[in-house]
């Protein structure tokens, strides 16, 4: 995965770390409102099946800040070839869900 610099600028970086048990519902609100705040688009346009390239039009900068998004937050690790898979946010919730450890994927 190559990583070039976006027209949106510099990524902005959350210092937050959640820790304790999370439902699917909770970690798909962060992601979605991760991606509403990068790239500036409405959160209910965000689905679990929508893509992060075709839809919402992200780029490997857009995707490698989500990534670095969900390691910092959730403590999980990616890979670059484990990233390149993810094509939908219910992708990436599951990639959470099932990496983490401590999720209630209720």
């Amino acid at each position: 995965m190559a990583f070039a610099p976006g027209p949106r600028g510099p990524a902005r970086v959350r210092a937050c770390r959640v820790t304790g048990t999370r439902s699917r519902e909770q970690v798909f609100a962060l992601v979605r409102a991760h991606l509403a705040d990068e790239l500036d688009v409405d959160p209910q346009a965000i689905g679990e099946e929508t893509r992060f390239r075709e839809d919402l039009e992200a780029d490997s900068l857009d995707l490698y800040t989500l990534v670095q998004e969900l390691e910092d937050t959730y403590g999980v690790k990616m890979s670059d070839e484990q990233a390149a898979q993810i094509l939908t946010v219910g992708q990436a919730v599951d990639f959470v869900l099932a990496h983490d450890g401590t999720v209630d994927a209720a």
